[in-house]
């Protein structure tokens, strides 16, 4: 199986919206998220990944087929670290090591430090992370809490 990721450019801004609502569907049960009058989820960030600089989106395919997508963003006011902000893999690939690849392949773009969050309520997320983390950080990863309504843990670590 080969997973790759691959640069979103502006003329596939459709497609990483499309996926975006799948995203966000898996999340409504977890942050209670509501649907627009329109009938999908609103995505605020979407533009900000094509304006901005320090943001970097990615699809992640398996063997050539679209499997999912990742965002990251320089956390400017955190020190420049970099933040995985949004991380999806659809169901079909889940639990074959798709995810594991795919972020390994990003933390792989930008060696130095790292910090990322997960929700308390989305056990595999927390899983997933904290041992991916735990086989590519360099030294200590260090934790945070975050506070209710969306409690998580965000961690620290260098590549």
């Amino acid at each position: 199986m080969d997973v790759e990721l691959a640069a979103v450019a502006e003329a596939d801004k459709p497609v990483l919206a499309n996926l975006l609502q799948l995203h966000q569907y898996d999340f409504s049960e977890i942050r209670e998220l509501d649907l627009t009058p329109h009938g999908t989820f609103t995505y605020r960030y979407l533009d900000s990944y094509f304006t901005e600089s320090g943001r970097e989106a990615y699809f992640v395919t398996v063997d050539g087929s679209l499997a999912g997508f990742a965002l990251l963003r320089s956390d400017v006011d955190d020190d420049g670290s970099w933040n995985v902000a949004e991380f999806f893999v659809v169901r079909r690939h889940r639990r074959r090591g798709v995810a594991r690849r795919a972020a390994r392949l990003l933390f792989a773009r930008h060696p130095g430090e790292w910090t990322l969050s997960f929700d308390r309520n989305n056990a595999p997320a927390e899983a997933l992370w904290r041992s991916v983390v735990a086989e590519v950080a360099t030294g200590a990863i260090s934790e945070t809490e975050r506070p209710p309504p969306i409690a998580g843990t965000r961690l620290r670590f260098t590549i």
